[in-house]
C-alpha cells in the first residue's frame, strides 16, 4: 500500500475547518511543554521524598514503561487519527463518550489547582525584586523564634548556647559541670567549647524559606474547618496566571504554537544552573544518596505502586484528554511513534534530573541540622517552595537566580495549563457548533476557573489543593486509562485500530519496529491488567489521604469522593442515553452504540479515502470482518 500523503505547504492547514500545526515541531514542543511541567519540578520530588526516595523510582519506572508509554502514543495515535477532541473521539464506539466526559471533568479541575500553584510561582517571583531576598534571614516579623538560622548566629557566638529557643551566655547559666556535660559543653583550655553541643530542641527547627512559606504565602490556617478569608496578593497572582492563560490561547493551537519556543525550552537552562550548583554544597551526596538508594520495604507498600501510576500519568498527562486534543491538530501522516517514544523518555527523564537538583539541597540542609534526609521538611506539595528557595539563597547573585527560577517554573506551569484548558475548551467546541466563537468559549472558561480557584488562595488553601490532588488525578486518571484501553482494544478493535494507524504511518512502521507489536501487547493486556490491579489493590488498602500528616475532616473526604463520583458518572449516564436514543431490538441497538458511526475517521476526505483502502486491503488478504469507512 503506498502512503502518498496531501501536498501542501509546510505553513498550509491540512484540515482548514479546525486547524493544524503550522509545523511538526510546535506539536512536539506543546507535547514536551504539555508533559514537562510543575509536576515534575514540583510533585515528583515530594512524592519521592514521601515514599521511601529511591524506592519510587523503582516503581515509576516500571510504570512509565509498562504504563504511561503505551497510553502515551495510544492517545497521540487516537487524536491524530480523528482529529477530534477527547469528547467526540468516541465517535469510536458511542457507548463510551462518557469517558470524554470524564476525562474533561478531570481536566478541569486539575487546571484550577494547577493554576494556584503558578500564582504561588508569581507571588515569589514579584517578591524576588528585593535586594535580599526575603526568605534568607531570621530577622523578619514573620520569623518565630524557632528559625534555624537564629540557632546558628548563637552558637557562632563565643561562649553562648541555645537553650530551647533563648541564646544564653554559659557562664550566666545555673547549671552544674555535670549537667552541662550531658549537653557536650565543656571547658578546656580556658575557652568553652561547644562543638558537641546537642541541641535539644532541634526537632522543631524550622529553616527561614519553611516559615516563610508556611507563614508569609500562605498564611495557613489550623485546619480545613475554616477558610480564614482571601489572601489578597495570592488573588491578584491567580488574576494575572489566568490572564497570561487566555491570551496564550486566544488564537488557538497558532498561539499556543508560538509560546511553546520559550516555554518548553527555557526551564531546561534554569535546572542545568541548580543542579551544578546543588551538588557542589556540602551534604548534597546524602541527599542524592537517599534519592537513587531504594528502600526495598517500602516497594511492598501498595500506595507507593498508586503514586507511582498516578505520577507518570500526571506527569505524562495521559488520560486526561489534553494528549488527544494536542494529536487531533496534527496532519494526517504525522510520525506520532516518534513523538510518543521522544517524549515519553525526555519527560522522565527531566523528572529524575530535578530530583537530583533538589535532593542534592536537602542533603546539604540536612547536613547543616544534624538531621536524616527524611527529617529535614515536611513533605507536602510545598517542598519545591522550600527547597528550591534554599539553594537560590545560596547562589552567589540569588536575586537573580531567584527572578530566573520562579519565571521559569510559570513558563512551566503555563505551558502545562494551556493544554489543560485548551482540552476543555476543544472539548466545548468540538461537541457544539462554536468553533468560530472559540476566543469567547476561553474566556468564559478562564473566567469560571479563576472564580473556582478563590477557594485554593484562602488560608485554608493549602489543604484543599492537598485534597483535590489526592482524589482527582490518582482516581480518576488510572480509572479513564484502563477505560480507553479496554474500548478501544476490544470492543472497538485491536486489529482496526492497528489499520487506523497503518494508514497514518505506513507499513514500514511495523516492518522496520518489530517492537510495534509490543504495544499491542501492552494496550490488550499488559497495562489494562497493570491498571486494574493498582487500582483494585489500592481501592481495598484505601487510607484516607493526609497534607503534612494532618487528617483531613470528614466532609473534605466525601467532598473528594462526590468529585471522583462526578467524574465517572457520565460513564453509565451516557450509555443509558445513547441506548435509548438507538432504534431496534436490544441486541441491534447494543451494536449500534458500540460500533463507530458514520461520521467516524479521518477529517479530510483524501485521508479517509486512504483509510478505507487501508482497511479493505488488509480486510481482504489478512481475513477479518470487513470494515468501511463511509
Amino acid at each position: 500500500m503506498s502512503n502518498d500523503q496531501v501536498s501542501l505547504t509546510d505553513s498550509a492547514d491540512e484540515n482548514p475547518a479546525r486547524g493544524n500545526w503550522s509545523q511538526k515541531r510546535h506539536f512536539v514542543l506543546s507535547t514536551l511543554g504539555y508533559a514537562v511541567g510543575l509536576g515534575n519540578v514540583w510533585k515528583f520530588p515530594y512524592l519521592a521524598y514521601s515514599n521511601g526516595g529511591g524506592a519510587f523510582l523503582v516503581p515509576y519506572a516500571f510504570m512509565l514503561f509498562f504504563a504511561g508509554m503505551p497510553i502515551f502514543f495510544f492517545e497521540v495515535c487516537l487524536g491524530q487519527y480523528s482529529s477530534q477532541g477527547p469528547i467526540t473521539v468516541w465517535r469510536a464506539s458511542p457507548m463510551f463518550r462518557g469517558i470524554g466526559f470524564g476525562m474533561v471533568i478531570v481536566s478541569a479541575f486539575v487546571g484550577v489547582y494547577y493554576n494556584v500553584i503558578i500564582c504561588y510561582a508569581i507571588y515569589y517571583m514579584f517578591a524576588s525584586f528585593t535586594l535580599n531576598l526575603p526568605w534568607e534571614h531570621c530577622d523578619h516579623d514573620f520569623n518565630t523564634v524557632n528559625c534555624f538560622l537564629k540557632y546558628e548566629q548563637c552558637l557562632s557566638q563565643p561562649g553562648k548556647i541555645m537553650i530551647e529557643t533563648t541564646c544564653q551566655n554559659i557562664t550566666e547559666l545555673n547549671m552544674t559541670n555535670s549537667e552541662l556535660g550531658e549537653i557536650n559543653v565543656v571547658y578546656a583550655n580556658g575557652t568553652w567549647n561547644t562543638s558537641n553541643y546537642i541541641d535539644t530542641y532541634a526537632d522543631y527547627r524550622k529553616r527561614p524559606t519553611e516559615e516563610y512559606w508556611k507563614h508569609v504565602v500562605l498564611q495557613k490556617f489550623v485546619s480545613m474547618n475554616e477558610t480564614g478569608g482571601l489572601i489578597w496578593e495570592l488573588v491578584l497572582c491567580l488574576f494575572l496566571a489566568w490572564v497570561l492563560v487566555f491570551f496564550s490561547l486566544v488564537k488557538g493551537v497558532k498561539s499556543l504554537g508560538k509560546v511553546v519556543y520559550f516555554t518548553a525550552l527555557f526551564p531546561y537552562a534554569v535546572l542545568l544552573a541548580l543542579f551544578v550548583r546543588g551538588v557542589t554544597l556540602d551534604g548534597a551526596g546524602d541527599g542524592i544518596d537517599f534519592f537513587i538508594k531504594p528502600k526495598w520495604e517500602d516497594i511492598t507498600t501498595p500506595q507507593v505502586w498508586l503514586k507511582a501510576a498516578t505520577q507518570i500519568f500526571f506527569s505524562l498527562s495521559a488520560a486526561s484528554g489534553g494528549l488527544v486534543t494536542l494529536s487531533s491538530y496534527n496532519r494526517f501522516h504525522n510520525n506520532g511513534y516518534f513523538d510518543s517514544v521522544f517524549v515519553s523518555i525526555a519527560n522522565c527523564a527531566t523528572s529524575v534530573f530535578a530530583g537530583f537538583a533538589i535532593f542534592s539541597v536537602l542533603g546539604h540542609i540536612a547536613k547543616e541540622q544534624g538531621k536524616a534526609v527524611p527529617d529535614v521538611v515536611e513533605s507536602g506539595f510545598g517542598l519545591a517552595f522550600v527547597v528550591y528557595p534554599e539553594g537560590l539563597s545560596l547562589l552567589p547573585g540569588s536575586t537573580f537566580w531567584a527572578i530566573i527560577f520562579f519565571l521559569m517554573l510559570i513558563t512551566l506551569g503555563i505551558d502545562s495549563q494551556m493544554v489543560i484548558i485548551e482540552s476543555v475548551v476543544t472539548a466545548i467546541c468540538d461537541s457544539f457548533p462554536l468553533q468560530k466563537k472559540k476566543s469567547l468559549v476561553t474566556f468564559v472558561v478562564c473566567l469560571i476557573g479563576f472564580v473556582l480557584g478563590l477557594i485554593c488562595v484562602t488560608r485554608a488553601g493549602a489543604y484543599w489543593i492537598s485534597m483535590i490532588d489526592s482524589y482527582v488525578p490518582s482516581i480518576g486518571l488510572i480509572m479513564f486509562g484502563l477505560l480507553e484501553l479496554i474500548t478501544i482494544s476490544w470492543v472497538y478493535g485491536i486489529k482496526r485500530f492497528t489499520n487506523d494507524i497503518r494508514s497514518m504511518l505506513g507499513d514500514s512502521c511495523f516492518y522496520k519496529f518489530p517492537m510495534f507489536f509490543w504495544w499491542q501487547l501492552n494496550w490488550t493486556v499488559i497495562t489494562p491488567s497493570l491498571l486494574l490491579f493498582v487500582l483494585l489493590y489500592n481501592l481495598m488498602n484505601w487510607s484516607e489521604p493526609t497534607y503534612n500528616h494532618e487528617v483531613h475532616p470528614e466532609w473534605a473526604h466525601v467532598t473528594g469522593w462526590f468529585i471522583i463520583g462526578l467524574t465517572l458518572i457520565f460513564i453509565p449516564l451516557v450509555m443509558i442515553y445513547e441506548f435509548i436514543n438507538a432504534s431496534g431490538s436490544f441486541s441491534e441497538r447494543w451494536r449500534t452504540i458500540s460500533r463507530p458511526t458514520a461520521n467516524w475517521g479521518p477529517a479530510v476526505q483524501a485521508n479517509r479515502t486512504q483509510a478505507w483502502n487501508m482497511h479493505t486491503y488488509y480486510n481482504t488478504t489478512m481475513g477479518g470482518k470487513q470494515y468501511l469507512l463511509t
